[in-house]
């Protein structure tokens, strides 16, 4: 009974300790959520003063720089174009994506493990590196100052890693299956389509998700690329329009950043669990 006994309190005690310890890092990473949140409902008076206990708001909620945000920028502009781009990545992105994890997980030939690998590792190459030669392609193109520019250039990021993501996922799957459908009298492609996007729902919508992500946050190429405001989308138009010089209008920033969050966060919350998945047989299976 002892023995018992001491083996429930250490569960206890572990388990407690497991919360505690999930309570911990969900309030360091909620964090910035909350404090984004407040401070765009803050008065600029209560922002600039500096005063009193800054994670709170004490001189009264104001929906002003909500209001200023739709009415004095080009917000609903931002946000039209940031759709205009993310949605045709996120399906370029993926047709490419599943053509190629299933050509080199599936069709094997001499050098697909390595061209595998090197189609991850470009993923690893920062942006901050390719912007400059990207720079150079977009204005061949005659694409510089436009929000389809864009177009081009995200898939460099999106591509590699939803290939990596897809590879990993198609690799699980039995290769019995291959062989039935090829006695069925199935060609590759009609493989692919019936048989391997079914069963790899949870990588499809792991890689969709990182793609749609990667091209809704975007930051640094549309700061490269896009000049004008009407061709600006919502991470760099907002942050372009709400700092001038040394001015920082930290309320307008901090609405404009919640609001571009959400629909990511919305995606996520409806899809963690394929995610979660598909992002765990991607990085598991060979």
């Amino acid at each position: 009974m002892i023995w018992l006994h001491s083996k429930r309190a250490r569960r206890r005690i572990t388990l407690v300790g497991c919360y505690a310890i999930i309570a911990l890092f969900s309030v360091f990473f909620l964090f910035p959520i909350y404090y984004m949140a407040i401070t765009s409902f803050k008065t600029n008076q209560e922002i600039e003063g500096l005063k009193g206990i800054p994670f709170l708001i004490q001189q009264g909620a104001t929906l002003k720089h909500y209001w200023d945000l739709f009415q004095k920028t080009d917000f609903l502009v931002y946000f039209k174009n940031t759709i205009q781009v993310t949605v045709p990545v996120t399906v370029i992105s993926m047709m490419i994506s599943i053509l190629a994890a299933y050509s080199l997980s599936r069709l094997r030939f001499a050098g697909s493990a390595a061209i595998a690998t090197g189609i991850f590792l470009t993923y690893l190459v920062p942006e901050s590196l390719l912007f400059i030669p990207l720079f150079k392609t977009v204005g061949f193109f005659g694409l510089l100052n436009s929000k389809w520019s864009l177009l081009l250039v995200f898939p460099t990021i999106t591509v590699p890693f939803c290939t990596w993501i897809l590879i990993g996922y198609f690799s699980s799957i039995p290769r019995e299956l291959d062989e039935a459908a090829l006695v069925d009298g199935a060609n590759h492609l009609q493989m692919l389509l019936r048989v391997f996007l079914p069963v790899a729902l949870p990588g499809l919508v792991a890689a969709t998700l990182f793609a749609f992500t990667v091209s809704w946050a975007g930051f640094l190429y549309p700061m490269a690329f896009i000049f004008s405001s009407n061709q600006q989308v919502l991470t760099a138009g907002v942050v372009s329009t709400l700092i001038r010089g040394d001015v920082y209008h930290w309320g307008g920033l901090m609405a404009g950043a919640l609001l571009a969050c959400l629909p990511p966060v919305i995606f996520y919350v409806f899809l963690m669990d394929y995610y979660i998945s598909g992002l765990t047989a991607g990085a598991t299976k060979a």
